[in-house]
């Protein structure tokens, strides 16, 4: 199977977990992408949806979704994400396209958060993928300096800004053993709007696209 089609596979998979007559809360990326496009099949069995970047707010609009904003939401029972690295305990990397800070924010409100990716994403353990950091722009090169002393290469992602209008630094380098730790570190260094680790709320489920079909994984402990 090609990387689309176990994509394909998991956002089909993961309508399983939608709560009917509820509003459901929707990531960005590829994956969320073929998400949203299955979500559009079951759309008259939801009320709605809650997007984390714009990108995917007007992926929903156009398939007839209805898109709420967050602050007029008093409950989200489940997230649907996807990741850039995952690990056994379902701590991930998030970030690659930008939208971090609104996953992190819809996550931290969801009661279940349903990530959602390709074999190719689990990893034993975090941080080959550059480490995004969203930051206040007058600050870039002040966190930028606090990423060295931790040891890492950070570069400016060049022509972009995140829905924030902020910039994002790419950490390279950094081998995270203590995923939590490091979130709870990265997010006290001032101009720090978030880092794209997720460990502090981690995924609760993770539907994981493989050759032989869907594998659901629960967090180690869980």
């Amino acid at each position: 199977m090609t990387q689309d089609e176990l994509k394909q596979l998991v956002a089909r998979e993961a309508l399983k977990h939608v709560v009917e007559d509820a509003i459901v809360g929707v990531g960005s990326g590829s994956t969320v992408n073929f998400f949203i496009d299955a979500l559009a099949g079951i759309k008259g069995r939801i009320e709605g949806a809650v997007a984390a970047s714009e990108a995917s707010a007007e992926r929903l609009k156009k398939h007839g979704i209805r898109v709420f904003d967050l602050n007029a939401v008093d409950e989200l029972p489940v997230y649907v994400d996807g990741a850039d690295e995952v690990n056994e305990h379902l701590y991930m990397i998030k970030g690659g396209g930008g939208a971090l800070t609104r996953e992190k924010i819809i996550a931290a409100v969801a009661k279940t958060f349903v990530c959602i990716c390709d074999a190719s994403k689990l990893v034993p353990v975090l941080g080959k993928f550059p480490l995004p950091v969203e930051v206040i722009p007058m600050a870039r090169s002040h966190v930028g300096r606090e990423l060295l002393k931790l040891g890492g290469h950070p570069e400016l992602r060049q022509g972009f800004k995140t829905d924030n209008g902020n910039l994002v630094l790419d950490c390279r380098g950094l081998t995270i053993i203590d995923p939590p730790r490091l979130e709870a570190e990265l997010n006290n260094v001032t101009g720090v709007v978030t880092n794209g680790l997720f460990a502090r709320r981690p995924a609760d489920l993770l539907l994981l696209g493989e050759a032989a079909g869907v594998r659901t994984v629960k967090a180690r402990g869980a």
